[in-house]
């Protein structure tokens, strides 16, 4: 929080800077202006309306957005045009993130915005300072005229700072003093930042503990595996043999998912029907009624399945995620997303080729949700999975459905599945990939 011009933005950028971290996500006040109508539309035009007071935000949905965002949960938020004062038709899609950083003139004058506030930063900047930084942005950025903006200064952004601004200081965790350019209160923030993220941490140790210690123990109801026959325990022989060439790893792998695809479609929800044969009489069968199916594959290794899936689903949908381990932190990133439109009622087949510590997985199922695909109309397709794969998705998602045709009983320290394919993604594109890479293409560390 602090006033107009104070350099909250500023401030907020270098503290994503120096944190360092995945997934931040930095939300401005500034998006939740309300939609004026046309007397205010004219009031604003001639510097007479008061964007600056707290009637002029829309606090309800700024606070169910940072409700949905604290939950992990992908949000619309709205994206605000100072031209022309209005929201434009485009919003953009925001997603859950480690860290959320809120910046705006108004952040603490709120009691149900306070209570979602985890650290209030209040900054402090000289009255004089930020009037002239207040001159340059709405002149140079905004097209205003200087008359206008001195004047809308003295009549509301001068009061409302005195009035509903300034006070909120007294609720402030921080002050920052000059702002941006206060370079040691900077570091005791992202230092507080940094010890509060290594506490939350704990939790994904906390759920790698718990599926390590479910070795051993019966897999999860909601997994099946292709029935191990000899075609099945042949194909496996030949691509995870070290010698076998790339054009018949291809080959049969492609014969593997083929099969895997067959199998996973068995479990869709199919209705009685009857129809007539051409000798004239009934026959009672099955069909898949009226709802669509998706197919969303984690790139690039779960890419190879989508032709499986094409030949045997007629005018299905694709969707792509793209799931990379950043190797400094450990942590999964997204990096590229594209799904369907209308996709909450879809059943979706999301494909990996191998699936290790399901950290990817997890993260691509979490994707889905925020969706609003409902988890019970998610089945995760892979080739091979490892056991602490298949008890951390399912301990995550206890009703997603998960359908391989072969499951390893353990990692190595560095998360390959043993005794494992190697790497999927390397072997059927012919490339080879950094060693510290690691199961399905280094996505599932």
């Amino acid at each position: 929080c602090g006033g107009s011009a104070s350099g909250k933005t500023t401030v907020a950028t270098r503290i994503i800077e120096a944190l360092d971290v995945p997934w931040v996500v930095l939300l401005s006040m500034d998006s939740f202006y309300k939609v004026l109508d046309e007397g205010q539309q004219a009031l604003a035009a001639r510097s007479d309306y008061n964007f600056d007071h707290p009637d002029a935000f829309d606090f309800e949905l700024l606070v169910s957005v940072l409700r949905k965002l604290k939950k992990g949960k992908s949000v619309k938020v709205p994206v605000y045009d100072f031209t022309t004062h209005s929201r434009r038709r485009e919003w953009k899609t925001v997603y859950g993130a480690n860290v959320i950083v809120f910046e705006g003139i108004l952040a603490f004058a709120n009691k149900e915005l306070l209570k979602l506030l985890d650290m209030k930063v209040f900054v402090d900047t000289d009255s004089d300072i930020r009037l002239v930084r207040r001159l340059q942005r709405d002149i140079m950025e905004r097209g205003r005229d200087i008359v206008g903006v001195i004047k809308q200064y003295n009549k509301f952004v001068k009061p409302a700072f005195e009035q509903y601004i300034e006070p909120t200081v007294q609720v402030a965790d921080i002050v920052v003093p000059r702002g941006g350019e206060n370079f040691v209160a900077l570091d005791l923030i992202v230092q507080h930042v940094h010890s509060q993220l290594e506490k939350v941490r704990l939790l994904p140790c906390c759920r790698a503990a718990l599926a390590s210690a479910h070795q051993g123990q019966p897999l999860p109801k909601t997994l099946s595996v292709l029935e191990n026959t000899p075609q099945v325990r042949g194909m496996h022989t030949i691509i995870r043999n070290k010698d076998t060439t790339r054009d018949e790893f291809i080959f049969y792998s492609k014969r593997l998912m083929r099969l895997l695809i067959e199998h996973a479609l068995s479990f869709l929800p199919l209705k009685s029907v009857t129809v007539e044969t051409p000798q004239g009489t009934t026959y009672e069968g099955k069909r898949f009624h009226r709802q669509r199916i998706t197919g969303v594959s984690i790139l690039r290794a779960g890419e190879t399945m989508e032709q499986a899936l094409t030949a045997v689903c007629k005018d299905i949908r694709l969707g792509k995620i793209l799931i990379q381990t950043n190797h400094d932190t450990g942590e999964p990133e997204l990096h590229y997303l594209r799904l369907p439109k209308e996709i909450s009622e879809d059943y979706v087949i999301l494909m990996d080729s191998t699936v290790s510590t399901g950290a990817a997985a997890m993260m691509a199922v979490r994707v889905l949700l925020d969706h609003d695909v409902q988890e019970d109309r998610i089945f995760l397709l892979s080739l091979l999975m490892a056991e602490m794969g298949v008890h951390s998705v399912a301990y995550a998602f206890p009703r997603v459905r998960i359908i391989t045709t072969a499951v390893d009983k353990r990692i190595n320290e560095e998360f390959h599945i043993i005794p494992g394919i190697g790497n999927f993604g390397d072997r059927y594109f012919g490339t080879d990939g950094p060693s510290a890479w690691c199961e399905s293409d280094g996505m599932d560390c």
